[in-house]
């Protein structure tokens, strides 16, 4: 691992434990040259995970993508970054489960539900790019819906 700081190609690992509720190993790293002390994280690698889109096309899932969209709905929000991230890897568990591909209306939907119950604005942000709202009854209709 490179040192972020000097790249220097050789750090050692000063801690390992477990994060994200087992679904990752957090390793504090330090580098001998510089002594600077960084982070690194080791996930379970989920490229292997095909989304089907809407017509048809598949392409290789990308957190980074999804993460922006999530992000993008919850700025400006009271949403920790330790809550998104759990939110998607208990969302990517999910979907690899047992399946190779998984359709981005199930990613979308799944992603909304999870941020429902995080933040209601969220929520409301990103099913009106998920969902394609035509017109303002539409987004009216779905905040209607939250205030029942």
């Amino acid at each position: 691992m490179y040192c972020p700081r000097c790249k220097n190609d050789d750090t050692s690992v000063v801690d390992s434990r477990m994060s994200e509720d087992g679904r990752a190993v957090r390793r504090r790293r330090e580098c001998p040259k510089c002594e600077y002390r960084f982070t690194t994280f080791e996930r379970q690698d989920v490229s292997s995970l095909i989304v089907v889109k809407n017509n048809g096309i598949r392409e290789t899932y990308s957190r980074s993508k999804l993460e922006k969209g999530v992000w993008l709905a919850c700025s400006k929000r009271p949403v920790s970054h330790e809550k998104v991230e759990s939110m998607l890897n208990k969302l990517e568990e999910k979907w690899r489960e047992n399946q190779k591909e998984v359709a981005s209306k199930t990613i979308g939907h799944d992603v909304m539900r999870a941020l429902k119950k995080l933040d209601d604005v969220a929520y409301i942000r990103f099913a009106s790019v998920h969902r394609q709202f035509k017109d303002v009854e539409e987004f009216k209709e779905e905040v209607g819906k939250l205030l029942t």
